[in-house]
């Protein structure tokens, strides 16, 4: 658990604040302020309240305070309290109802829905249009820093997990829109909360998801070892394992190393088999593993390894099962399509195929154009000069 003084120095150094300069602030003097941080002063109300009002922090000084000096009813209130506080505070409306909702939830007893808000996010990742997924997670995303700050013991470690979860989603939402310097810094605050929570199941989707969405930024190819058999191993069978043998297989055909890339896939099809129908039923959320998505993989994997055969039977296994609302994943099986007829050395009609399969998208994101790239890389040197290929390559940037 943080201790006073670790918030307090914290978040003054967030907000780029000296001892001296926070004193100023407070009316309390630097040295006091010094001595709060080390833990040699016992911190009091009046001084936490100032601190919070000086920081603009809500009330995650006092929660911290409270946390310090009371026990579980103490801790009860504080919760409430904030809840309250950030709802009052929010510049964004959506967050201040999110704050009252959850402190009404706690005030009456009722059960702890995170886990429900996390299975939601997973559908409304494919069904909301990614402006509005990030406003709502926003809005959560505060809440629950609140409830963490105001949290110890086996609560915090689950909140903790929590939070690596929707800090997947933030990663995969802002990477799809191409700011990929956001999606980074979230990938790498998905891992740090993953490993605090000590949560074996978050820590499994974000290092799966990372992995695979790693394939499209150069992370995961950049972080392979040199002998699949180095990979960490994943025994107990489970979506997220899934996810994590996917993006490894994606990442050593990308590589060139096809014939370990296969043999991993063949891997995650055995795991795919053991799922319980609970995973592997429903294709519109992230947090499952549907057929769809073994054959998705299994066509990255064949694609890249020349295997066109093999390539067209998954992709017609992962288009027939793809939900039609499912555009970008399908266009992404598509586009494997066009570059293995371009490989086989059928260049036009592969160019034509792939731009057809662009003409078709409201929008192309991030994935799109990696993978239309992947396209382009197939044509033979020879032939990039001509127009249709010129105007793929204008299309993949």
């Amino acid at each position: 658990m943080d201790s006073f003084g670790h918030v307090l120095r914290c978040q003054r150094e967030a907000r780029g604040l000296s001892q001296r300069a926070l004193g100023k602030l407070t009316n309390y003097s630097f040295s006091l302020i010094s001595q709060m941080e080390r833990g040699t002063r016992s911190p009091s109300e009046d001084f936490a309240r100032a601190c919070d009002r000086a920081l603009e922090t809500g009330s995650i000084l006092m929660v911290a305070y409270e946390r310090e000096t009371g026990g579980a009813e103490m801790r009860r209130r504080v919760m409430l309290r904030t809840m309250s506080a950030l709802a009052g505070a929010a510049a964004v409306p959506a967050v201040g109802l999110e704050a009252l909702r959850h402190g009404l939830g706690l005030a009456a007893g009722s059960a702890d829905e995170w886990a429900e808000i996390v299975a939601g996010y997973g559908v409304d990742y494919y069904r909301l249009p990614g402006d509005a997924l990030l406003r709502n997670l926003r809005a959560d995303l505060d809440v629950l820093q609140h409830q963490i700050a105001a949290s110890d013991g086996g609560e915090r470690q689950r909140l903790l997990g929590v939070a690596a979860t929707l800090s997947t989603v933030v990663a995969l939402s802002t990477a799809a829109q191409g700011e990929q310097v956001q999606a980074r810094r979230w990938w790498g605050s998905a891992r740090r909360l993953a490993a605090e929570s000590g949560d074996r199941q978050a820590q499994l989707v974000v290092a799966g998801w990372d992995a695979v969405t790693g394939c499209y930024d150069g992370r995961t190819v950049a972080g392979l070892p040199s002998s699949a058999d180095a990979l960490p191993p994943v025994v107990q069978p489970s979506a997220a394992a899934c996810q994590l043998l996917a993006g490894w297989a994606q990442a050593l055909a990308l590589v060139g190393r096809h014939q370990e890339a296969v043999a991993l896939g063949r891997r995650l099809a055995d795991m795919a088999e053991q799922l319980p129908a609970s995973e592997t039923t429903d294709a519109m959320t992230l947090w499952g593993w549907s057929e769809t998505r073994t054959a998705h993989t299994l066509s990255w994997v064949y694609t890249h390894a020349g295997r066109r055969r093999d390539a067209e039977a998954a992709q017609d296994t992962a288009l027939a099962l793809y939900p039609a609302v499912q555009v970008w994943p399908r266009s992404l099986v598509e586009l494997h399509r066009a570059t293995g007829m371009v490989r086989s050395g059928d260049v036009s009609g592969g160019i034509a195929y792939a731009g057809d399969v662009l003409d078709a998208l409201p929008a192309h994101n991030q994935l799109v154009r990696f993978v239309t790239g992947r396209v382009v890389e197939a044509v033979p040197a020879v032939e990039r000069s001509r127009p249709a290929v010129r105007e793929l390559v204008a299309r993949a940037i």
